[in-house]
């Protein structure tokens, strides 16, 4: 996308000849541009904007924001967010405006690994984050190893993102990470050839430990694995307002495909942590919809619906888990709770057949509004009118 200077051309001449934008100067103001015209020895200006993403990170200091022009960026390695901003001055990378940047990984190492390869851990993600105190917004990361891949990585927002289409999860978040919001977040198409499909998720949050961790308004659809994966994380995290489909196929024709395929999965291997999931819906995945994987926590589950899924919708068969007022309609098997988890006032306590007022998903899964917050819908609500499952 081309854009125009905001100044006359007189002014940009004069300011070039008496050179008074310096690369100091810049630093210390409090917001520099990118744009694909621009040039990493101009100061960072909206008349002269930087080329490069990663310059703009290096020059950031706390308190600034770097706005990025309309268009695609394709570097040859990843953007590396490895400083810090602070609570009261967070560093803040977005679009200008409501321009569409997408950041293309494709031509970044491992796009994709060979099968059974690892990827250096520098390397995992198009954007790889380690820095606390950021804000990245209204950015779209695409073809990348991993789309967004934090490490120990705490107190960022990640707003209005869409992650899809990557060499492995969209957004991946490990080790020690902490109050981070992810918010109104579209990620889709990830997979993994490296791993016959077998761990990339639209979300994870995984192996590690960090307390405040909120998901938000996540729409998380045909991803190799599954939608959600809290795989070992120790900690409780927040979901509300999100939905999980079509997880779990081999839209890739990968070789010996090992994908998942549940919507919503809250951990495994016995790592315990007590998360809760309100007000969201999961439905068409390869296999169940919400799962606890074997993660033995009191996970509560509220207003929540699982619908057409080929196995489980809520299978919280080895947790002492808490479901209320959850819907389970046209699933393999609708609820499987076990011995320890238990509920009230959801579709299966209450009996009889449910039918549905609307089962056609377009609006729910269309264009955002214009605040990012995912559209209402009748879609899958009890035509009965019962107080049960969720509402968007």
């Amino acid at each position: 996308m081309r854009w125009k200077p905001l100044v006359a051309g007189t002014a940009v001449v004069a300011c070039a000849v008496l050179a008074l934008p310096t690369f100091t100067a810049t630093a210390a103001d409090s917001t520099l541009y990118v744009a694909t015209n621009g040039n990493d020895s101009n100061p960072g200006t909206l008349a002269s904007p930087l080329r490069s993403i990663q310059k703009a990170v290096d020059l950031a200091q706390p308190g600034h924001t770097i706005y990025i022009r309309g268009g695609t960026y394709a570097p040859s390695t990843n953007i590396q967010i490895l400083k810090n901003g602070t609570s009261s001055q967070p560093i803040t990378m977005r679009n200008y405006n409501s321009e569409r940047v997408i950041i293309d990984g494709e031509n970044m190492p491992y796009t994709p690994g060979a099968v059974g390869s690892t990827i250096p851990r520098p390397e995992r993600g198009a954007i790889h984050i380690e820095g606390d105190h950021w804000r990245l917004i209204g950015l779209e990361i695409i073809h990348g190893p991993y789309g967004i891949f934090g490490l120990d990585t705490s107190n960022n927002v990640f707003d209005r993102l869409v992650t899809r289409d990557n060499y492995e999860s969209g957004l991946h978040l490990v080790l020690s990470s902490s109050n981070n919001q992810i918010i109104n977040l579209d990620a889709y198409g990830n997979r993994d050839p490296r791993k016959n499909g077998e761990s990339a998720d639209g979300l994870a949050i995984k192996e590690g430990s960090g307390s405040g961790n909120v998901v938000r308004g996540a729409r998380l659809w045909n991803n190799s694995d599954d939608g959600l994966d809290f795989w070992m994380f120790e900690s409780p995290i927040l979901v509300e307002n999100s939905l999980a489909w079509g997880n779990g196929f081999n839209r890739w024709n990968l070789p010996d495909f090992t994908g998942d395929g549940n919507g919503f999965k809250l951990g495994g291997n016995s790592v315990s942590a007590n998360h809760t999931v309100r007000n969201s819906m999961t439905w068409d995945n390869a296999v169940g919809g919400f799962i606890d994987n074997n993660n033995p926590g009191n996970h509560r589950i509220e207003r929540c619906t699982a619908w057409d899924n080929p196995k489980t919708g809520f299978n919280f068969n080895r947790s002492s888990s808490t479901l209320t007022k959850n819907l389970a309609v046209a699933n393999g098997t609708n609820v499987s709770l076990g011995s320890t988890s238990k509920g009230s006032g959801n579709s299966w306590d209450i009996g009889g057949s449910w039918s549905l007022v609307s089962t056609n998903p377009s609006t729910i899964t269309g264009p955002r509004k214009a605040d990012g917050s995912i559209p209402s819908s009748t879609f899958l609500r009890p035509s009965n009118g019962a107080d049960v499952g969720a509402r968007f």
